[in-house]
């Protein structure tokens, strides 16, 4: 189990931007040696005792009241300052520091002088617990406090080093030149400290009594160097699929010429087809194993070295072969595979729309009914996949749930890093926001916990992932009546520098075209008059 612990950003203002009070960890720490920290520590029984020696906020709940007090110990223990009151309101000041022993009884000493812990003026600002892959591990609110004007801060030398203010930014700027070593959750949590103007910005944002953002990060490879990532961040959903307990097994760099295990009866093979449309590449997956056989879900672009790759990779054992919608970057591999395996494993889908362009013309063996579950078995073991019907990006769109393991292949609806292209006449925005909703019931009815798109890693917590990218569609659509409604006489040229002003003018004629599905979505609703 983690270890309680807590740690205390001391602010202050400073011209050009607040700073945040830091310190170097001993060479020789068993935790973080050498890396510049907040001060903080373990909270001990004596923390969870002295409440009574600490003024309170009316919604600073007990235990939040024993984090703060932990941190005002640490920060004189480990600093030398004090953020306390005496019973008359004033400060603690230097006669008060020097009159305390740091490594004597902090309780007992504050209150035979008279000083009450000034908790109420220590706020939550994120909750971190160390990654599963770490042998230390720590539960850790990260908090925030104004620094005590007139105290100077004055390290142990024992545990903490060279106490130095720096601005959020600037102290990441050192980190980048390798010249002032952080740790993954200092990083994170001073990239997004640096957005603040000051610090009573930074507590106003915090008197919710809730922390900003929890973390608890995960590990893998980048081209062969550790990295880390919080819950937000797009490997994460990957990370947690394929190792649940945080070991730091996977590597995370994009493969075309080899298959990548997700899970025992998962592979995933990208095809050689990155760009702009198509990202890192489509992602193919194959759901079986040697004995059940395998299932081909979207065998991708008509590229022959893929489609080798994809056959090689099942022993030439695909039973069935499912393209979830007919974009050419989905659908041309599949006659391909098909024609490679002695047993011509019959090909699923649904047939393209007439109003998809000519190179999405697609005819399967057989169509995909709504809900139809498709199987593979053997050595004891069954794969299952429902179809949903979900049109939107495509008139002919399906997503597939594996039942068994709770897991969405989502084709284009759902994509990682980038929302997918609604482009009419065969793109729909108000099938493609239905479908969303469909999805995410569909989520919550099966409990699928990972959703497995056609383009970048596999993501997790799918009903926040839906949500937002409903959120997200509606928040556009609101720009763009607010563009129809301010050049009533425009165009699409004249509403995508309103409505997309936030995508780069380059990306404008690709937008344009989900900018069409908003506009007939929204003069069929009659939003603008």
């Amino acid at each position: 189990m983690p270890r309680p612990a807590a740690t205390v950003l001391l602010l202050r203002d400073a011209p050009g931007g607040f700073e945040v009070l830091m310190t170097r960890r001993s060479a020789t720490a068993s935790f973080a040696p050498g890396a510049y920290v907040f001060p903080g520590g373990g909270i001990d029984a004596a923390d969870h005792g002295a409440h009574a020696q600490a003024a309170r906020r009316p919604g600073q709940d007990d235990l939040r009241l024993t984090q703060a007090i932990a941190a005002i110990r640490e920060s004189f223990e480990e600093l030398g300052v004090l953020i306390a009151r005496h019973a008359d309101g004033r400060a603690a000041d230097a006669a008060d520091i020097a009159a305390l022993d740091r490594q004597g009884d902090f309780f007992a000493q504050c209150q035979a002088r008279g000083l009450r812990l000034a908790a109420d003026e220590v706020f939550v600002l994120a909750h971190w617990v160390t990654d599963r892959d770490l042998p230390r591990r720590f539960d850790v609110p990260f908090l925030v406090a104004r620094m005590p004007e007139g105290q100077v801060p004055v390290a142990d030398e024992a545990e903490q080093f060279e106490p130095v203010w720096v601005r959020p930014a600037d102290a990441l700027t050192r980190h980048e030149a390798g010249r002032f070593f952080m740790i993954f959750p200092t990083i994170r949590t001073l990239q997004r400290l640096a957005k603040f103007a000051d610090v009573a910005a930074v507590l106003a944002a915090c008197a919710g009594e809730q922390p900003l953002w929890t973390s608890c990060p995960r590990g893998g490879f980048v081209r062969g160097e550790e990295a880390r990532f919080m819950e937000d961040e797009m490997p994460f959903g990957e990370l947690a699929l394929v190792s649940p307990d945080g070991q730091m097994v996977h590597h995370l760099d994009w493969r075309c010429d080899q298959p990548v295990p997700l899970l025992r009866n998962l592979l995933r093979l990208t095809a050689p087809n990155a760009g702009v449309m198509t990202g890192p590449g489509t992602n193919s997956y194959l759901v079986g194993d040697p004995a059940s056989g395998y299932i081909a879900i979207d065998p991708g672009p008509d590229d022959a070295e893929h489609v080798q790759r994809l056959w090689r990779a099942t022993g030439g054992q695909v039973k069935l072969i499912v393209c979830t919608h007919s974009h050419p970057d989905h659908s041309p591999g599949a006659r391909p595979l098909q024609a490679l395996c002695e047993n011509r494993p019959p090909i699923w889908g649904l047939p393209s729309a007439p109003t998809a362009r000519p190179a999405s013309a697609f005819t399967p063996d057989h169509v995909l009914a709504d809900g139809q579950v498709l199987f593979v078995e053997g050595g004891g073991a069954r794969h299952s996949l429902r179809a949903i019907h979900t049109p939107g990006h495509a008139a002919n769109h399906a997503c597939l749930l594996l039942e068994e393991d709770g897991l969405l292949f989502s084709g284009d609806h759902i994509l990682n890093g980038s929302t997918t292209v609604v482009d009419p006449p065969d793109g729909d925005m108000t099938d493609y926001l239905d479908s969303l909703d469909k999805l995410a019931a569909a989520c919550r009815e099966a409990g699928v916990e990972f959703i497995l798109p056609a383009h970048g890693h596999v993501l997790g917590f799918p009903q926040q992932v839906i949500a937002h990218l409903k959120a997200h569609r509606l928040k556009r659509e609101a720009k763009v009546v607010a563009a129809m409604q301010a050049r009533p006489h425009g165009g699409l040229a004249d509403w995508v520098e309103l409505a997309y002003d936030d995508v780069p003018p380059r990306m404008w004629p690709l937008a344009q075209r989900s900018l069409l599905a908003h506009v007939q979505r929204i003069e069929a609703l009659g939003l603008v008059g």
